[in-house]
């Protein structure tokens, strides 16, 4: 079976809005778009007044080296959240179709699903958060067409082998679309499902520039898969996803420097990870402090709520994430400077003391 006969048809056979870029190819004088012909006050030469390039030749090309896929296999827009939004619009019609979920995970796919009408069947983390391939498969319907996979996996931290992953890839081939969420991939030691791609088309793999790169203000996401599931994502997405200033951003923040920079600043929040690990898990209000391979640590507590608020007094914000499955007593801190980590650890002290 070819992954587009898992697409809705009506999206198989839509034809896709031609925008005035695209049309602009070699013109020299552009008078298409009802663009002003004068530049703003501040453009500085970027050129705001005229429309963007909807899928930016220079950027894919630099972004499918940095992934190691061709051109063709890679989508750019706003953030991960958008392609997941395309991913189930492209696949789930409203009030059939489904996508599985294995929570707790990134709760923007269930969203998405809602959004659009589609069902969420849910084939739980192990207690120990690890993905149950066996559950995933066992819980798989006709009407499942997403499969959505996060590792490191959000809000947990915990990875998913790649050996878990090829498997799932095998056991979905011409039944679902297996989507792997690789927000996170670049503090682990973990290689991407990427490599997946050249023989699996059903396979998809989301990456982000707001991690790692620091990017997150200018919600630069990327999508992974094989040309023909692209082409048909190119069909419903935006005419102009990313801003002009976004797109420079990331080539800014993906050329050799800057790349060297963002290597040493993740070696930088791995050993610190790993050092505010330890120091949290020797606090006596902490139960545990999960195992993370991503820039965050998600930390049990004896009291999470009470510990949260006195946090906000402090002037301290963290991620209450007790309303997810298995972690009613948990906060996720994200690794911040050394500096902000020893604030959070000197805050937390206090808290200790007051209690």
């Amino acid at each position: 079976m070819n992954v587009l006969d898992l697409a809705r048809a009506e999206i198989r056979a839509l034809t896709p809005y031609s925008s005035a870029r695209m049309e602009a190819d070699g013109g020299q004088v552009l008078l298409n778009a009802n663009e002003s012909p004068w530049s703003p006050a501040g453009d500085a030469g970027e050129g705001l007044n005229r429309y963007p390039d909807p899928q930016p030749a220079a950027l894919v090309r630099r972004l499918a080296a940095l992934y190691d896929v061709a051109p063709e296999q890679l989508l750019v827009g706003r953030g991960s959240d958008e392609a997941i939004d395309l991913l189930v619009r492209a696949f789930c019609r409203a009030g059939t179709d489904a996508i599985l979920v294995s929570p707790p995970t990134f709760g923007m796919y269930a969203v998405a699903a809602a959004v659009q009408g589609a069902a969420v069947v849910q084939a739980p983390l192990t207690g120990d958060f690890a993905l149950d391939v066996d559950a995933v498969i066992a819980a798989l319907t006709p009407q499942v067409k997403l499969v959505f996979v996060c590792t490191p996996n959000n809000p947990s931290g915990v990875p998913v082998a790649p050996e878990a992953i090829a498997r799932l890839a095998q056991a979905l081939r011409g039944r679902a679309v297996l989507v792997v969420d690789e927000a996170y991939l670049e503090f682990s030691d973990m290689t991407s499902a990427s490599a997946l791609i050249a023989d699996n088309d059903h396979v998809a793999v989301l990456r982000t520039l707001s991690k790692a790169h620091a990017l997150a203000g200018a919600r630069v996401g990327v999508l992974l898969a094989a040309a023909p599931v692209i082409a048909l994502l190119r069909r419903i997405l935006a005419p102009y996803p990313l801003p002009a200033a976004s797109i420079a951003a990331a080539l800014a923040a993906t050329d050799t420097a800057a790349l060297a920079e963002t290597r040493r600043r993740i070696a930088l929040l791995r050993e610190q990870r790993e050092w505010l690990r330890g120091e949290l898990a020797a606090l006596p209000e902490v139960v545990a402090v999960l195992p993370s391979a991503a820039n965050f640590l998600c930390v049990r507590w004896r009291d999470a709520a009470g510990v949260y608020a006195r946090l906000r007094r402090a002037g301290i914000v963290v991620r209450d994430v007790t309303r997810y499955r298995g972690l009613a007593d948990c906060l996720r801190i994200s690794v911040g400077t050394r500096e902000e980590n020893r604030a959070v650890l000197a805050a937390l002290r206090r808290i200790e003391v007051a209690a």
